[in-house]
């Protein structure tokens, strides 16, 4: 990545190559589907969706996407993950396969619905 830090999402996926920006635009969409309401933030120096809080984040690399839901998202969907590189906050898609639209937004709607129902819980 180049020196100048992005401030939006567009300004990020431009930084990367043609094939990759839209990979990276395959996985916001998908992310905006599943959570409409969601706002587009830059966070840690990457994209990602805030509700109350930061639902997901995603990165861009050489040869995978990081997709970044944190623990309690890796840790609800750890099964669908055997066909990747995963830790405890972070699963990997390789750039030259597919990537896992269906899983990003089962993933992103889980971490949406926790974050309302935490929210509530606050407001009680």
């Amino acid at each position: 990545m180049e020196k100048t830090d992005p401030k939006t999402i567009d300004e990020y996926v431009a930084l990367f190559p043609i094939k990759t920006q839209q990979i990276l635009q395959q996985a916001r969409e998908t992310i905006h589907k599943a959570v409409p309401n969601a706002k587009e933030v830059i966070s840690y120096k990457m994209p990602a969706f805030k509700q109350n809080g930061v639902l997901v984040y995603f990165a861009a690399y050489k040869k995978h996407i990081g997709f970044y839901p944190t623990g309690s998202g890796i840790e609800a969907f750890q099964h669908k993950f055997e066909n990747y590189k995963w830790s405890k906050g972070a699963v990997q898609f390789p750039i030259d396969k597919p990537m896992p639209l269906d899983l990003i937004s089962r993933i992103t709607k889980f971490k949406a619905e926790r974050d309302l129902e935490k929210a509530a819980k606050k407001k009680l």
